[in-house]
């Protein structure tokens, strides 16, 4: 019998309660699964299903685990633990990506049509906008969610440029790397989409002079991570040259009503709604991984920790 603790808060649990054991059925594991309110003996779990805002944060007692399967994308609030000693990996899901390329797409095609004017009806003015080969875009991040996101954007005809750690080979995107790739992506883009992984190489990214190299009226796109962006440094940005931010992730969230944010006329505020875990594909993913760590093949998705635990 596998053990596994499904360590999230109840209303996760509660979207999971039924998907979870279902999933684990079909991909044929026999499990028992028991949630933080049930107290397991810690020497007893196998496999730990995980939220960081679960508030477990020592895996000491944990001896018989062999993996934390996140329920989240993002693992920058748990892959520097120095408790957790077993492999982690991160949530990548089909259709979370596909939620992720959706909203990019959306709002980039909003800027490069330039429908905030159009919507508030402000009177009969035409203003037609280049066409997509002509409106470069910069992904920041060639992750999973970077790479789908800009392999869409180049599909509907903009010159993409995308930069991460390494140079990638993705189709119809052209790749940099480095602090001069950083510089050549941000200076030639009108539209830059924020998906990188929040580091401590990657916090605070878009600096004061950062953002300076944007050309005049750029966009800034952040789905990402709140903390890659230097708030004052982009509500001074926005008071200068940058044409708009639309922004969906934030250092505090909910984003506090007296942020600045919320009233600049050059901000948009969406809910942290970019994208989000499916509970019935993710759980799919964890049984997935659960059923090959029990036959002795390897993860899915695994998390190079290294930089994290330096």
């Amino acid at each position: 019998m596998t053990r596994i603790l499904f360590a999230a808060r109840p209303e996760t649990w509660a979207a999971y309660r039924d998907c979870l054991p279902a999933a684990l059925t079909d991909a044929g594991v026999t499990a028992e699964i028991a949630t933080l309110a049930e107290a397991p003996d810690p020497a007893t779990v196998d496999w730990i299903v995980y939220a960081p805002n679960a508030g477990l944060t020592d895996f000491t007692a944990y001896t018989r685990l062999k993996g934390v399967l996140n329920l989240w994308a993002g693992v920058e609030d748990v892959e520097g633990n120095r408790t957790l000693t077993v492999p982690l990996t991160r949530m990548v899901d089909g259709d979370l990506t596909q939620g992720m390329v959706e909203w990019v797409t959306g709002h980039v095609l909003r800027h490069h049509l330039g429908m905030d004017a159009q919507i508030k009806g402000t009177g009969w003015q035409p203003d037609f906008p280049p066409l997509a080969r002509d409106r470069p875009v910069a992904v920041l991040g060639l992750g999973e969610l970077g790479a789908a996101c800009a392999t869409a954007l180049a599909g509907l005809g903009f010159p993409v440029t995308g930069w991460a750690r390494t140079v990638k080979d993705i189709a119809g995107v052209r790749s940099v790397c480095g602090p001069e790739g950083l510089r050549d992506a941000l200076s030639q883009a009108q539209i830059t989409v924020l998906l990188t992984p929040l580091t401590r190489t990657t916090e605070n990214l878009m600096t004061a002079e950062r953002l300076g190299w944007m050309p005049p009226g750029a966009v800034l796109i952040n789905p990402g991570r709140g903390a890659l962006i230097d708030d004052d440094a982009l509500l001074a940005a926005l008071d200068g040259h940058l044409g708009h931010a639309t922004l969906d992730v934030f250092r505090v969230e909910p984003l506090p009503r007296a942020h600045p944010f919320w009233a600049h006329p050059r901000v948009t505020v969406t809910p942290h709604i970019a994208s989000t875990t499916r509970p019935a594909s993710a759980a799919r993913v964890i049984a997935e991984n659960i059923r090959r760590g029990q036959a002795g093949e390897p993860l899915l998705h695994v998390v190079d920790r290294r930089e994290a635990l330096a």
